[in-house]
């Protein structure tokens, strides 16, 4: 406690330090989001009208990820912040605290009209608690039709911070959204041979990906716990009884446990990363994996 205190006092002191730089002041709109893929969408409905910048880093857990001092006094200079909104711990922890240090930030909620599922894959219609977020399944991104709600959210936020260029923001949400479709189109393409499969996972980051594309999420664990022995026993006959000789790991969480399960069922292990920046290229990645895995 007495170190998160230090911590932030610190930070207060950098923020209000940067307020005297004397370098030139960077006219474009200064927009923080929290996790990778979502810079990915504000950088390409932005193009050269923003700057944007990830709190979460490649390879860190937005489950535990606590932000650095500098990324505090970024978010002193921002006037934008891209958050999920969908239960990402780092977001349900830290929102509270980048307010206080920026009452002038505005939030804009990227998986506002999105149909949340729960981790088991039940999909909750109409609007939700947010108290209940620690149910649902955050990772509604990886689904290409919610990246379309996305791309609209995203447009129409900087729309409204920057109304003199409205029109160039949602000309290129139209633009990525035409891109979007037609990468949804080819995923299905390539999946629908495989409609009803299986496919296991540590951690349960894909199930809107398995939702979209008529597969079935196995996941290992849930809620970041490490898996008992016998919890362990019981996925390993599981993927046996089903065929299942891949285990896919993300970057994020250790690979120790799944190593154990890959060799328990005489497979191995493939990384498929849920948070890469480079979405369409990403989600292109992880199809073929789940299809070579499934065939």
């Amino acid at each position: 406690m007495m170190k998160r205190v230090l911590w932030a006092f610190l930070a207060v002191l950098l923020a209000l330090s940067s307020g005297c730089n004397s370098q030139p002041r960077d006219e474009r709109m200064q927009v923080v989001v929290s996790i990778q893929p979502l810079a990915w969408f504000a950088g390409r409905i932005a193009g050269s009208r923003a700057v944007v910048q990830v709190m979460v880093p490649p390879g860190g857990n937005p489950h535990t990820y606590e932000p650095l001092p500098r990324q505090m006094t970024m978010l002193g200079n921002a006037s934008l912040f891209l958050k999920a909104g969908s239960g990402v711990e780092f977001e349900l922890d830290w929102m509270p605290r980048f307010l206080k240090l920026n009452p002038s930030l505005r939030v804009c909620d990227a998986s506002e009209g999105v149909r949340l599922l729960e981790m088991g894959g039940e999909a909750q219609d109409g609007r939700r608690d947010h108290n209940d977020n620690h149910r649902m399944d955050p990772h509604f991104w990886l689904d290409p039709s919610n990246g379309i709600m996305i791309a609209d959210t995203v447009a129409r936020c900087m729309a409204e911070g920057d109304p003199e260029h409205a029109r160039e923001y949602l000309a290129n949400a139209e633009a990525l959204k035409t891109e979007l479709r037609e990468l949804d189109a080819s995923i299905r393409k390539t999946l629908a041979p495989l409609h009803g499969g299986s496919f296991l996972v540590f951690h349960p980051a894909w199930g809107y990906y398995a939702h979209a594309y008529g597969l079935r999420q196995i996941a290992a664990e849930s809620g970041g716990k490490e898996l008992t022995p016998r919890q362990m026993q019981q996925v390993i006959d599981q993927a046996r009884n089903e065929g299942i000789r891949v285990v896919f790991v993300s970057p994020e969480f250790s690979s120790a446990q799944a190593s154990t399960i890959a060799s328990g069922i005489g497979g191995l292990t493939r990384s498929v990363d849920p948070l890469a920046l480079d979405y369409p290229g990403n989600l292109r990645l992880a199809t073929e994996a789940f299809r070579d895995a499934l065939r």
